[in-house]
């Protein structure tokens, strides 16, 4: 597929300027993502109540990618987390903005496919403030 390398392209240079978001913002933008995900704390304290399709995203900035022990991610990220990244707020706005994409470029696989289908078209930066301030 010859758009693939220049969608990847765009995806990662596009990332750092997605970095830097509004925490506040991010907080508020966060209700897109509770059907789906929740922020617990280790000590069971909930501070955004939400779904259990996706894993908990307490502490994700910093965390390796797929690593929760007891979540069943999709083979797509799965793939990703073998590799060994590790989440950080750039690549947190660049994956919820298209996370099929941003699964192909960081697999180098134009058929790996990402589990979560929801993408934000706004709020990606802010929503990762918002989860690299939460631990």
């Amino acid at each position: 597929m010859k758009t693939f390398p220049l969608i990847a392209a765009l995806c990662l240079t596009a990332a750092p300027v997605l970095a830097g978001g509004d925490a506040t913002k991010g907080a508020d933008d966060f209700k897109r993502c509770k059907a789906c995900h929740s922020i617990v704390a280790p000590d069971g304290t909930a501070i955004q109540k939400g779904g259990k399709i996706g894993p908990n995203l307490y502490g994700v900035v910093g965390r390796a990618v797929a690593s929760l022990p007891d979540f069943k991610y999709g083979d797509g990220i799965k793939a990703v987390g073998a590799k060994g990244v590790v989440w950080d707020e750039a690549m947190i706005a660049a994956y919820v903005t298209d996370p099929g994409v941003w699964i192909k470029t960081q697999t180098g696989d134009d058929k790996a496919v990402a589990k979560m289908a929801f993408k934000m078209a706004t709020g990606g930066e802010d929503v990762a403030a918002y989860l690299a301030s939460v631990k």
